[in-house]
């Protein structure tokens, strides 16, 4: 979280939603899994004031109109893939370096 405890109408911030209840998960989830909702984040522009906890409406960057508890304010992103596989590394900048030479006996 950003630190800011609350957003203005038009701020970029992040939202929760519970999706499902416990009760309404699907049957055959691991015991840990089931006992929790199932929730989503969602970033977009603040339709409302509100403060951090209080449920806000957001637009979405494709429209959308979500309403949830507001999280944060000027959330950044922070997802990650993990590290690349050292086979991977390379590809791009070894690729282009093939496309040149190629080009290069071609002529072009």
């Amino acid at each position: 979280m950003s630190g800011q405890g609350a957003c203005k109408q038009g701020d970029w911030v992040e939202v929760e939603r519970v999706l499902l209840d416990p009760s309404e998960r699907a049957a055959g989830l691991p015991e840990d899994t089931a006992r929790q909702p199932l929730k989503m984040w969602v970033k977009g522009f603040a339709r409302t004031s509100a403060r951090v906890g209080e449920t806000v409406e957001v637009e979405t960057m494709t429209g959308r109109i979500v309403e949830g508890a507001l999280t944060d304010v000027l959330p950044g992103y922070t997802h990650t893939f993990g590290r690349p596989p050292a086979e991977l590394v390379a590809v791009g900048r070894d690729l282009r370096a093939r496309v040149a030479a190629y080009r290069a006996k071609e002529g072009r």
